[in-house]
């Protein structure tokens, strides 16, 4: 068996996403070294900008390749069927991945706020400001002690001045005396140029450094200069003196080392922490954004996790599923490839695989007892086809099953609509037939019935035939046979054989009786005197209504031999004036209207026997206003006479306002010897309806519509075929 048709996976990754995310990965890393200070590169405030500008730029890469795969999945998803589990898992991925990482970077950015805030504020800047101002103030103290110091043992060189000039060793002495005696680290005597020319011999452990050029330059205006002690913890001041020329005091004191560390440690802490402040923001961003950056590429990893992971799991589900959709569309030929490490959606697949085989076998077998069926149906429906009767399935509750388009087309129904429909209330009259033949428990009943759809009666032999079968789900087998036709032959065949036997009968004796009784007339008319008027009368009598029978006789003789029709092209249209024509001069109180068409009405048609039938109907309807304005229902009498065309049709009608037709048993005034008037042999509408018939047409009888004079009336109808080409007829 084939394989299953191969599971499209979905391919995520933009071009070079690896070599960014790695990028961005070091980024973040080098970032987060930095702002914890663990290098020897600073977070100042320039570095701390530049990192914000390398983190946005990475934070801008994450969101490209963010979008390119959500772009890439949704391509996917428009494409490929059944990917909802992909999405469903990569989102679940990232979900997990995601609401950790923001709900620990939302806490991270809310500590670092609340310790930036404990450390920078008001009450450490004053603390930190004392300090140092403490410190401050300790070498301050410290510093004009040696000056006031420096000042006084300058005003005693003065006084010694003589002993200067003597003797240098004695003044010598004394300058390291009175060093000695202030606590000085060191004093001497230099010129102008650092030269050293009398230095107090104090013992010190390190050598002192030398008096700076700059101080001795800014104590020559008559100003002590004091010496900061740097990186050092010496302190010291030069004075010139006044009594000694150009020679200028330098005195050197130490101050006291854990303090002054103390100073520089606090002073570089103020310096660190008013960094801290001005960079405070800054660094919040920096913070913001390196979380932000880990959230999204924690969130992307997931992503990319979630959708191989789903690759992985999904694959087998989506092969069943594909599988099950060609078995669905009837291909049987499948099998989903099982593997040892699906687990149990291997066994699934297995499962899968032995169902679609016992599918297989199982279709085969139905499409063979399909076409078995098939070739039944099409040689019953090919039978049912060429039967021209109608034959309906009826079930044992009367639902009809079926019939075939014969019955469709006599009985005028829709075989889709009356389908599962009771037989009794589609159609009655054939319903009752079967109620009967189902109670009498016969094999086969028939019987003669007649049906009237619109206006028209129609015969029809029913028969209902039971199959053997059970009792309780038997069905049955109804066959229509439209007689109608075969009945009114019938029936003018016998008529036609009655009117060859009147005409016969009757013709014979009619010319000696009018003969005889005008040779009376001529005889005795002049010699009986008495009784002259009822004479005249009864032989006036005679005469006439044997004229009456010998009419009635030729109109006998005539339906008797009617003529097959002589057909050529003729226009319908000249016919049907003349015939108008004939019955219009003598009806002076009906008024005519014509409505015929303009263009030329051809068919095949013989002119005379169509003149003949034109002629009757309207001679009919003329005779039908007089018998209403004799009575003075109407005071006015309209006939009109329209002739169409409709596609391959030819439609002639007469309409009248007369007494109008009966509502009942209508179509039995096209019979033979049935007629409503009193005088009426019941020949004409038969030999009408014999004249239509033989040109191809149909005739109907039916009331006059609204439209006319209130609906008052009969209109009578009869469709001819058309002829469209006369030279190819």
């Amino acid at each position: 068996m084939p394989a299953s048709k191969t599971v499209v996976k979905p391919q995520v990754l933009p071009k070079g996403a690896l070599v960014m995310t790695l990028l961005v990965l070091a980024t973040t890393i080098v970032s987060f070294i930095v702002m914890m200070g663990i290098t020897n590169v600073s977070p100042t405030k320039q570095t701390t900008q530049l990192i914000i500008a390398a983190n946005a730029i990475s934070i801008l890469v994450l969101v490209y390749l963010s979008y390119a795969t959500l772009k890439k999945l949704l391509l996917f998803k428009s494409k490929e069927k059944h990917n909802d589990l992909h999405t469903n898992i990569a989102i679940i991925f990232a979900l997990i991945a995601s609401i950790p990482s923001i709900i620990v970077a939302c806490f991270s950015l809310i500590v670092l706020d609340n310790r930036l805030n404990s450390w920078i504020k008001p009450e450490n800047n004053q603390i930190i400001d004392m300090s140092i101002k403490a410190a401050q103030s300790y070498m301050e103290d410290n510093v004009q002690s040696l000056l006031t110091t420096t000042l006084s043992m300058a005003i005693d060189l003065d006084q010694r001045r003589l002993l200067y000039s003597l003797d240098r060793g004695a003044f010598s002495d004394w300058l390291t005396y009175d060093a000695g005696r202030n606590n000085l680290l060191g004093a001497s005597l230099v010129k102008s140029t650092g030269e050293v020319v009398v230095r107090a011999e104090l013992f010190v452990d390190h050598s002192l450094p030398a008096v700076p050029l700059e101080a001795l330059k800014g104590a020559a205006g008559d100003k002590p200069v004091l010496i900061p002690p740097g990186d050092t913890n010496l302190v010291g001041a030069v004075v010139k003196t006044q009594a000694l020329p150009d020679l200028y005091l330098y005195t050197i004191r130490a101050v006291d080392s854990s303090a002054l560390d103390n100073m520089r440690v606090m002073t570089d802490n103020n310096t660190e922490y008013q960094s801290l402040a001005n960079n405070r923001s800054n660094t919040q961003i920096a913070y913001a954004l390196l979380y932000i950056e880990l959230t999204l590429l924690l969130l992307l990893t997931a992503v990319w996790t979630g959708i191989a992971v789903a690759n992985r799991v999904v694959q087998p589900i989506r092969m069943l599923i594909g599988a099950a959709e060609d078995v669905a569309t009837g291909n049987f030929d499948v099998s989903v490839p099982v593997r040892g490490s699906d687990g149990d959606i291997g066994s699934l697949s297995q499962t899968f695989n032995n169902m679609v085989e016992q599918l297989k076998t199982q279709h085969s077998d139905l499409i063979s007892a399909k076409d078995e069926i098939d070739e039944r149906r099409r040689f019953t429906e090919a039978v049912l086809s060429g039967v021209t009767a109608g034959v309906i399935s009826v079930n044992s509750q009367g639902n009809i099953a079926g019939l075939n388009r014969p019955a469709e087309q006599m009985l005028s129904i829709d075989g889709l609509q009356a389908a599962s429909k009771n037989l009794v209330q589609i159609l009655p009259e054939i319903g009752a037939v079967f109620v009967a033949a189902r109670e009498n428990g016969r094999s086969s009943s028939r019987k003669q019935i007649s049906i009237t759809r619109g206006g028209i009666a129609r015969s029809f032999n029913v028969q209902i035939t039971r199959e053997d079968a059970d009792t309780k789900n038997t069905s049955y087998v109804v066959t229509v046979d439209d007689i109608t036709d075969l009945v009114a032959a019938h029936r003018s065949s016998a008529w036609a054989d009655v009117a060859r036997r009147i005409a016969h009968e009757i013709k014979n004796p009619l010319t000696p009786i009018q003969l005889s009784a005008e040779r009376i007339r001529r005889r005795y008319g002049k010699v009986i005197v008495e009784d002259r008027e009822v004479f005249d009368q009864c032989t006036e009598t005679i005469i006439r209504q044997v004229g009456d029978i010998g009419r009635m006789v030729d109109e006998f003789s005539e339906f008797a031999r009617m003529p097959k029709p002589q057909l050529a092209a003729t226009d319908i249209r000249d016919v049907l004036r003349d015939a108008s024509f004939l019955v219009e001069i003598s009806k002076n109180r009906i008024k005519f209207e014509h409505d015929i068409a303009n263009e030329p009405l051809l068919g095949n048609f013989d002119s005379r026997l169509l003149g003949q039938a034109f002629g009757n109907i309207i001679k009919n309807a003329s005779e039908s206003i007089d018998a209403v304005l004799e009575t003075g229902q109407i005071t006015a009498g309209f006939i009109l006479i329209r002739a169409t065309a409709a596609g391959q049709s030819i439609i002639v009608e007469v309409l009248d306002n007369g007494k109008g037709l009966p509502s009942e048993n209508r179509h039995q005034l096209l019979e033979p010897y049935v007629t409503t008037r009193e005088k009426g042999t019941g020949l004409g509408l038969a030999i009408v309806k014999k004249i239509v018939e033989d040109h191809g047409g149909q005739l109907e009888m039916l009331d006059a519509p609204e439209s006319f004079h209130g609906g008052r009336g009969a209109l009578v109808r009869m469709v001819f075929p058309r002829l469209l080409d006369a030279a190819t007829s």
